[in-house]
């Protein structure tokens, strides 16, 4: 009779929170909690529905949000930064693995944090996961650390900045290089300065980028996997061309910038809502699956590239 209760109350709370979703009142990290926690404590009784809703919406909104970017921008700071970023890039990546395959961390769950970690926070897992097929539990705890690990930067960034007498510029980059989401640099490096902001934000656009060819070759190896594995169907990357494709027009038309920032604003409620049905798709028994395993491989992942970076910059090896 209770378990019947719980999924009575689930079937109207769960569309309902999915709308709030919608408004500009939730901020992503309660979005993603919120459906973790109906998930394990009421239950999903649409859990096939939102499965697939998850997949469309996640493409749909990485490619809104490339209507936000200005490549020209972004291009001349990946330039300058091309050695440094390709070399942490890659370190953090290996890093990642190795550490999640000591952790004996699920294989997905490994990799979407340690791409997470590299390159942009959720953007990244949300652009590389449907290419692998990650389950929705591996994409709930890998997310669910990168939110954690964002709000923690948010917090504590500006004052470690100050203590080791951080430049504006040398905080925007360390920001950049060690913060996972482009909206937690946005709100780190904001706290600390104009130029940090500036800095920062660029930087982490230009890294953004980077999902791109990580993404295809994701595509391409998932693709030789389910050659010799039929059962598998791999998911060409097709929004990251879109996210391209988007900020392409968006960047070289202007008068379709304010066009682009509508369509910005509607992607990232639309990955607000993303974010709930992810987390609505963690399970009581797939949350036990997991574990904290890949919770401490991110932990652990973030500690070191952020002792890393911030010691380049203090180096001026990065600048």
């Amino acid at each position: 009779m209770i378990n019947l209760t719980k999924i009575n109350v689930s079937l109207y709370l769960l569309p309902v929170l999915g709308i709030l979703c919608l408004t500009p009142w939730v901020p992503p990290a309660a979005a993603l909690v919120a459906g973790i926690v109906l998930a394990v404590s009421l239950g999903n009784p649409y859990i096939e529905k939102t499965s697939k809703m998850t997949r469309a919406l996640l493409g749909g909104s990485v490619m809104g949000l490339g209507a936000g970017m200005n490549l020209e921008t972004v291009a001349k700071a990946g330039v300058q930064g091309l050695g440094y970023t390709l070399i942490s890039i890659t370190a953090t990546l290996g890093l990642g693995l190795v550490i999640g395959k000591i952790l004996k961390s699920e294989r997905d769950t490994s990799i979407l944090i340690s791409v997470g970690t590299a390159i942009c926070g959720g953007s990244a897992i949300a652009a590389i996961a449907p290419v692998m097929r990650a389950k929705p539990h591996s994409m709930s705890v890998a997310l669910g650390a990168v939110f954690l690990l964002n709000a923690v930067a948010l917090l504590i960034f500006p004052g470690i900045g100050r203590i080791f007498d951080l430049s504006e510029v040398q905080f925007g980059l360390w920001s950049a290089l060690a913060i996972h989401d482009t909206s937690s640099v946005v709100g780190a490096t904001l706290q600390y300065g104009p130029d940090a902001l500036q800095v920062g934000t660029t930087v982490k656009l230009a890294r953004a980028l980077w999902i791109v060819p990580l993404a295809f070759g994701a595509s391409h190896f998932f693709a030789r996997s389910a050659a010799q594995d039929k059962k598998i169907r791999t998911q060409k990357p097709w929004f990251i061309l879109g996210f391209v494709i988007v900020a392409a027009i968006v960047t070289w038309i202007p008068a379709l910038q304010g066009i682009g920032q509508v369509i910005e604003a509607v992607a990232k409620r639309t990955l607000v809502l993303t974010l709930f049905l992810i987390g609505s798709s963690l399970t009581a028994a797939s949350l036990k699956a997991v574990g904290v395993r890949p919770l401490l491989q991110g932990l652990m992942l973030w500690l070191v590239v952020a002792t890393a970076t911030l010691a380049a910059v203090l180096a001026g090896f990065v600048h």
